[in-house]
């Protein structure tokens, strides 16, 4: 069997982070920091990686803060500037590792809703062969069934794959299926990472 690398987006191939976009919003960086801790928190948006609809998460949520309803309605109305772009290094990895004849996978936590969007903006999403989407599927890592929905889906066998992913807990539910993992701090360390599990030749 060939070996696959799976991939996590978020954190690994593409550079997300909320404060990109209400650094612009906020005038006071303290009101930005409360808003993001305790307002449009991660965990609020796990909602929408698990499936719900966004208008329902916003409604609910507004109606708990209508002092910030403006500002979390720009949560999906200019979703896009939460993104910097992807990490260059990373693609460049990804790219290697498809030249060398591996084959690439994806489990990602994003909205359902959302995922057309970012296939239409990051282009190297078309390399995977399969894309697991937590929105569409219902389930978000670090469920274990995320992971089996992807073995059952493509053949695979969970001792041939290496997991890429940015969360500690993600890659310990992998590891506990029988897969490598490898918890991405730069691209460098992964670099390495990579050549030792033999994903990767030194150049």
């Amino acid at each position: 069997m060939k070996k696959a690398v799976v991939w996590d987006l978020g954190g690994v191939l593409i550079d997300w982070n909320p404060r990109y976009l209400y650094s612009k919003v906020f005038t006071d960086e303290k009101e930005m920091e409360y808003f993001l801790n305790h307002v449009c928190t991660l965990e609020w948006n796990y909602q929408g990686d698990a499936g719900r609809l966004f208008a329902d998460c916003i409604g609910e949520l507004s109606a708990q803060f209508p002092q910030y309803e403006k500002q979390i309605k720009l949560w999906i109305e200019r979703e896009g500037e939460m993104f910097s772009g992807p990490i260059p290094e990373n693609v460049q990895i990804l790219n290697e590792l498809e030249a060398v004849g591996h084959d690439l996978y994806c489990v990602t936590n994003w909205s359902g809703e959302l995922f057309p969007i970012a296939q239409r903006r990051f282009p190297f999403i078309l390399k995977f062969k399969d894309v697991v989407v937590s929105g569409i599927e219902k389930v978000t890592k670090p469920n274990p069934q995320i992971f089996k929905i992807l073995f059952e889906r493509n053949n695979l066998a969970p001792e041939q794959c290496v997991f890429i992913d940015d969360r500690e807990d993600n890659i310990k539910a992998a590891t506990a299926l029988g897969m490598q993992g490898i918890c991405f701090q730069n691209p460098r360390q992964l670099r390495v990472e990579l050549q030792k599990t033999g994903f990767l030749t030194e150049k």
